[in-house]
């Protein structure tokens, strides 16, 4: 069971890194995209122009960096097994922003949001595979063993 248990994390995480990779080899394509999606808050805006004189990138370019770091870091992590625990949290954090953030499909009509809905559901199921790595753990016991308080 243990192979196969680290096979799977290993193919898991292969999706993380390699959409990381994406993101951070065409930095100014998802820096658009999130400009194109997400408006920043007047609460933390005054912040941000601090943060982009200081950097001399612009907030969506930062956040398309810190974004595509976070999954290549967290892909490697979970595949390694090193702090897998917390870095599926962080996931977790970040898939469910993003199909919130990015994922629209209650505003469009019902033939249009199929490709929609299928994304978000497919990031919800990411979502449970990322739960079961924070409750498996980094331990070697049986799967019984593991989730036998539940």
């Amino acid at each position: 069971m243990p192979a196969f248990v680290t096979f799977g994390r290993i193919l898991f995480a292969v999706l993380f890194i390699y959409t990381g990779a994406t993101k951070l080899f065409a930095i100014q394509a998802t820096a658009n995209f999130i400009a194109g999606k997400l408006v920043i808050p007047d609460v933390i805006a005054p912040y941000a122009k601090q943060v982009e004189a200081a950097t001399a990138m612009t907030t969506p370019q930062l956040l398309a960096i810190a974004v595509g770091g976070l999954e290549v870091i967290a892909g490697l992590m979970i595949a390694l097994n090193f702090g897998a625990r917390f870095f599926a949290m962080l996931m977790v954090i970040d898939v469910a922003a993003s199909t919130v953030l990015f994922s629209d499909f209650w505003n469009q009509a019902a033939p249009e949001n199929a490709a929609v809905v299928i994304d978000a559901l497919k990031n919800l199921s990411i979502i449970g595979a990322l739960f079961m790595i924070m409750g498996y753990g980094r331990a070697t016991r049986s799967a019984e063993t593991a989730y036998g308080d539940v």
